[in-house]
């Protein structure tokens, strides 16, 4: 392909779809040198959203479609009937080569039955997984799987190590990843007989950095660059870190609200935002969820990149930029090199 990353959006997929996918594709315009668009969707309706961004026009192409995925399709619904929607002709585009990624903030399930489906996974991986990137002391730490496999073998667990290294490396820059196994205890012995012989296993491979059991309160620690787990419980894990964050924010602002002398926190509030500003914006970006959307789903022989449903604008500009990184970092090649080097 040319120099230029082409990048399949499927513009019917979200709760506010498809406006959220086009006012977020201008901003990851603003962004990402040499990036185009194909979107995917009734023409009808995205052409006088992009109308309204002469840039993004010029560096987009419609492929027309009236059929979408609903949120509410199973996945083998969608496999069979979903041949014409936007989901899967953004997911086409990717195996036809025309496109080098696609992001779609729909149907969880019919976005990974499809891309498994169409793109097959790569050689020697069994199981694709959900993966994504969550804030911490440090810098991010890559999670995975977050649902797509509810149970695993520790040959899949392993997979899932070789793939968040790979990740890790083209997303954060890191040489020699730190890899945790998720466990209800740090210590040697704690857990069951799968995490148990997945750490054995883990230590016998001197190309991945694994470092042993990680706890649930060491994913913000920062001392984890890769946390490996089942699809069951990263995807609980990961429902626990948004609610946490969203309770934190709701007693924050309860704080400055409900008290019954609300006008003086509201008061010391302002002079605190006065004299910290720029400290407070630093903090309110790093921990911004919308900052972190984008979960590949990795182990595919193509990016496919799953934004949140509920997205907003800003939201599905992040995903769009993780598709793109992914792309220009190889990630895929990274994978394949990660089993070539491990394999025994």
């Amino acid at each position: 392909m040319s120099n230029n990353v082409v990048i399949a959006l499927d513009a019917m997929g979200g709760d506010d779809a498809p406006i959220i996918v086009i006012d977020g594709a201008n901003i990851a315009l603003k962004k990402l040198p040499n990036v185009s668009f194909k979107i995917f969707g009734d023409a009808n309706v995205i052409s006088p959203l992009l109308k309204a961004y002469p840039k993004l026009l010029a560096v987009s192409e419609i492929v027309h479609t009236t059929h979408k995925i609903l949120n509410e399709d199973k996945p083998a619904e969608a496999l069979r009937n979903g041949r014409e929607s936007s989901m899967r002709l953004a997911i086409n585009s990717v195996k036809d080569l025309k496109c080098h990624a696609v992001v779609s903030a729909g149907n969880t399930g019919a976005l990974m039955a499809m891309s498994k489906f169409v793109l097959n996974t790569i050689p020697g991986i069994s199981r694709p997984a959900i993966t994504t990137m969550v804030p911490t002391r440090k810098q991010p730490c890559v999670l995975l799987d977050l649902g797509a496999n509810s149970e695993c073998s520790k040959e899949q667990l392993i997979q899932f190590a070789f793939m968040g290294d790979a990740f890790a490396k083209t997303m954060l820059n890191i040489d020699k990843p730190r890899i945790g196994l998720l466990n209800i205890g740090s210590e040697a012995l704690k857990g069951n007989s799968l995490v148990q012989e997945t750490s054995e296993l883990l230590t016998s491979y001197p190309h991945i950095n694994y470092v042993g059991f990680a706890e649930g309160n060491d994913i913000f620690q920062g001392n984890f660059d890769v946390i490996v787990t089942d699809g069951f419980t990263g995807n609980i894990a990961l429902k626990v870190l948004e609610g946490t964050a969203s309770f934190i924010k709701y007693k924050i602002l309860n704080i400055f609200t409900n008290s019954i002398f609300s006008f003086l926190p509201k008061i010391g509030f302002i002079f605190l935002y006065l004299f910290s500003f720029w400290k407070i914006n630093r903090i309110k970006n790093e921990i911004d969820p919308r900052n972190y959307n984008g979960a590949m789903l990795i182990g595919l022989n193509g990016i496919s990149v799953k934004s949140h449903g509920g997205a907003d604008k800003k939201s599905f500009a992040s995903a769009i930029n993780v598709a793109y990184q992914l792309i220009l970092g190889d990630v895929n090649k990274k994978i394949q090199d990660e089993l070539q080097e491990n394999k025994k």
